[in-house]
């Protein structure tokens, strides 16, 4: 037994020893680490280009899974952080201004309600490149070359967009990538 314990201590101690040095702080991705960024798009006035303008009862919801983006139902905003495809060089949203609920005359059915609005479709096109963060954070995906489309339709609410830069990229959510007026 007292051999036992001889070989069983030493062992148990390496053992330690090298579970300390496996675990590196970067095994953990720090909060503040950035990762994917989103698009961000600022609203401003049509009538005064200079002044940024809420957007009333905004509902965001992606083209194609019908879920509204968290953080944008009924909200009135003047901005909005748009995450986009990490699989995909297009990503489309319908944003709705001023958004209500039909009930479609059954209100104590949600089921078949719908949302009402001035609906606009955007679409964004861009080329991504993967950049390695680190062991724990892994990659993230930037995008190159971005563009905005406003699809037109009878009553636009969107009136015109303007990217920030020329051969606009979006590499971080320090600014807004584009301007958008209404």
């Amino acid at each position: 037994m007292k051999y036992l314990k001889i070989l069983i201590t030493p062992t148990l101690l390496v053992l330690g020893v090298f579970i300390a040095i496996a675990c590196e702080p970067d095994d953990i991705c720090a909060e503040g680490t950035a990762t994917t960024p989103r698009l961000i798009i600022d609203f401003y006035n049509v009538l005064n280009p200079e002044a940024q303008k809420n957007v009333f009862d905004l509902v965001v919801v992606g083209v194609g899974n019908n879920s509204v983006l968290d953080g944008y139902s009924f909200v009135d905003t003047d901005d909005v952080y748009l995450p986009l495809k990490t699989d995909d060089n297009t990503t489309q949203y319908a944003l709705i201004a001023d958004a209500t609920i039909n009930n479609n005359g059954t209100p104590d059915d949600e089921t078949d309600d719908f949302l009402e609005g001035n609906q606009d479709i955007i679409t964004i096109n861009y080329s991504r490149e993967e950049i390695y963060v680190s062991r724990a954070c892994g990659y993230k995906t930037i995008y190159k070359n971005v563009t905005l489309t406003i699809e037109p339709d009878a009553d636009n609410w969107m009136i015109s967009r303007q990217p920030m830069t020329e051969n606009q990229s979006v590499e971080n959510e320090d600014e807004a990538h584009f301007i958008v007026t209404h």
